[in-house]
């Protein structure tokens, strides 16, 4: 089983959703980096359940300790363990799923795989696991602010609701004034309605996260193997229920001309050179190109329904399944906080291959 990603800069991950904790081990942090555990929690606090009433009500404080790799307030290059310990698990909740596989879950999957599985809670498939990407992604924000490089999400689709125009159009700074983390306080309040209408009829929804790069500077990314925008994707795909990925214009771009999509390239007045727009969405040829990165991660609505469903046991016998406990009816605004860690993640690790200094 992989549990590791990057290369340079990796994280390792452990711990199921009904275990006593999740955690992981960072590696390739770049010494002499500020760490403010303060953020780091912050960031955790973001994605932890029971926010509000749209999410699951699972009661975790998610308190991140720090075991290793840091002296004085400070990353000293070596390895930075870390864990968060479950304290709110319900596991009664799923003994009627031990002989049951679950509707588009990885029940089916990890027990042809394997031979075996943890049926509280999905165990090493369940989106808890996502902690662990949280911190790291959190580490590699404090190490890409010192070069200027920021990362924010946002919630751009639940349902049939959707912004329109683009990121540059909405004041980001919004987005995290409202449960659903949308930067438009109308749309927002209707995300909210319609998430709320699904969980009363046991029902599920999906949706749309779209993440902005900003700074980042020209020449991350490789031209082959390691393209930026392939490690984005696969970065933002291993995400729990992401469904799709697309960056700068995406799919939308088909329908256009090459002389209506074609980023025609200018002299700025410092001299340097840039683009008159950024239908490439700020990464040419698999390297970054200077301009804002932006991309769209699909979520599938939640695969737990508060209602019943027809399935099979393990042994293939047809069988009725209700799930039971806490659960979101929309992953969305719990994903916005996983969509920037990997994304900070996965810049860090090509910012250490492109060989710049921190």
């Amino acid at each position: 089983m992989s549990n590791t990603f990057g290369k340079l800069f990796t994280l390792t991950t452990f711990g199921e959703s009904h275990g006593e904790a999740v955690g992981g081990v960072v590696d390739g942090m770049p010494a002499g980096i500020e760490i403010d555990l303060d953020f780091i929690q912050s960031e955790l606090d973001r994605r932890r359940p029971g926010q509000s009433n749209i999410t699951t009500s699972r009661n975790e404080a998610d308190r991140v300790e720090l075991l290793s790799g840091v002296f004085e307030g400070r990353s000293t290059g070596c390895p930075i363990g870390f864990v968060v310990r479950n304290t709110n698990q319900h596991s009664s909740d799923y003994d009627n799923l031990r002989q049951l596989l679950r509707p588009s879950h990885a029940d089916f999957t990890y027990q042809a795989k394997y031979g075996i599985r943890d049926h509280r809670g999905g165990g090493r498939s369940s989106a808890r696991v996502t902690i662990s990407r949280v911190v790291a992604g959190a580490l590699a924000k404090l190490a890409l602010r010192r070069k200027g490089i920021s990362i924010q999400a946002y919630t751009s689709q639940v349902g049939s609701v959707a912004l329109s125009g683009t990121y540059s159009d909405y004041d980001l700074s919004l987005a995290e004034q409202n449960v659903v983390r949308c930067p438009d306080p109308e749309k927002a309040a209707e995300m909210e309605q319609l998430i709320m209408q699904v969980k009363s009829e046991g029902d599920t929804i999906g949706g749309v996260v779209t993440c902005v790069v900003r700074g980042c500077p020209v020449g991350i990314g490789e031209p082959e193997a390691d393209k930026l925008h392939a490690a984005l994707g696969g970065a933002m795909l291993s995400i729990n229920a992401a469904k799709g990925f697309e960056y700068g214009e995406g799919f939308a771009g088909v329908a256009a001309r090459g002389s209506e999509q074609n980023d025609v390239f200018c002299r700025l007045a410092s001299g340097s050179i840039s683009t008159l727009t950024n239908h490439s969405g700020g990464i040419q040829g698999g390297i970054s190109n200077g301009n804002d990165i932006y991309f769209r991660v699909a979520f599938k609505p939640v695969a737990t329904l508060l209602r019943e469903q027809h399935t099979v046991t393990v042994d293939g016998e047809d069988a009725l399944v209700t799930a039971r406990g806490r659960h979101d009816p929309c992953v969305v605004p719990r994903a916005v906080p996983v969509v920037e860690a990997m994304a900070a993640i996965t810049l860090l690790d090509h910012c250490l291959m492109s060989r710049l200094s921190f």
